[in-house]
């Protein structure tokens, strides 16, 4: 017969009561109790409703990046040609110097003259229609409203005979790119007439900004 292993601990005292065997672990793994089915489905809602506000957050998102890029394509397709179209103006008004620099009625007693004019002329009309057919066009303000937006007003001459704030004289003409300002037309403003009847349509007549003082009827140096 086997030898059982001698027990050390003390047998209970007579009448106590034996000690109740302990609970078994818990198994890992063990499923936990089941949801009630509403709170299932209400944890489903709103899982549902977070994806649904992921989804639209991320299309708003890519539709805006779509806008943005169409947006800066259109206007690098208008304005690639600024810093180009700048250096063609500048160099496209020793055209109109030369033209000006014939004195009136020279052109018909000289036929060389005439030519040379009618070239010039010609070459100048040339440029100012290329620049046209790629968006730029010129500004000659001359006997119109003073608009901030498109004019410099480097002067003012006293005339009673225009509104206030004509532009009597251009100095230099300005330009336009599609419907940004190139290069404003370097103006002399009226002062001392009638106010304006009515506005235009490129802008509200403005005085100048702070000039050169009294009237003076010479342009400045150029």
């Amino acid at each position: 017969m086997a030898n059982t292993p001698p027990n050390d601990s003390p047998p209970p005292p007579d009448g106590a009561p034996s000690q109740p065997a302990p609970a078994p672990a818990a198994q890992p793994g063990a499923e936990a109790a089941p949801q009630a089915p509403e709170e299932t489905i209400a944890a489903l809602r709103a899982e549902a409703a977070e994806l649904k506000d992921r989804l639209l957050r991320a299309h708003a998102e890519v539709e805006n990046i779509r806008k943005r890029s169409e947006r800066e394509k259109e206007e690098t397709s208008k304005y690639a040609v600024t810093r180009f179209a700048r250096d063609i103006v500048n160099v496209g008004d020793n055209f109109q110097r030369a033209i000006e620099a014939v004195p009136a009625g020279a052109a018909e007693q000289d036929p060389a003259l005439k030519s040379f004019l009618d070239g010039v002329t010609m070459t100048e009309r040339e440029l100012l229609n290329v620049l046209e057919r790629h968006g730029i066009k010129r500004i000659h303000p001359k006997n119109e409203p003073f608009s901030p937006h498109l004019h410099q007003a480097v002067m003012e001459i006293a005339r009673t005979d225009v509104p206030a704030g004509t532009v009597v004289q251009v100095f230099q003409a300005g330009f336009t790119i599609e419907d940004r300002v190139l290069r404003p037309a370097m103006v002399a403003v009226s002062k001392g007439g009638p106010k304006p009847t009515q506005a235009s349509d490129a802008g509200p007549a403005a005085p100048p900004g702070p000039g050169p003082g009294p009237a003076n009827e010479n342009p400045p140096p150029g």
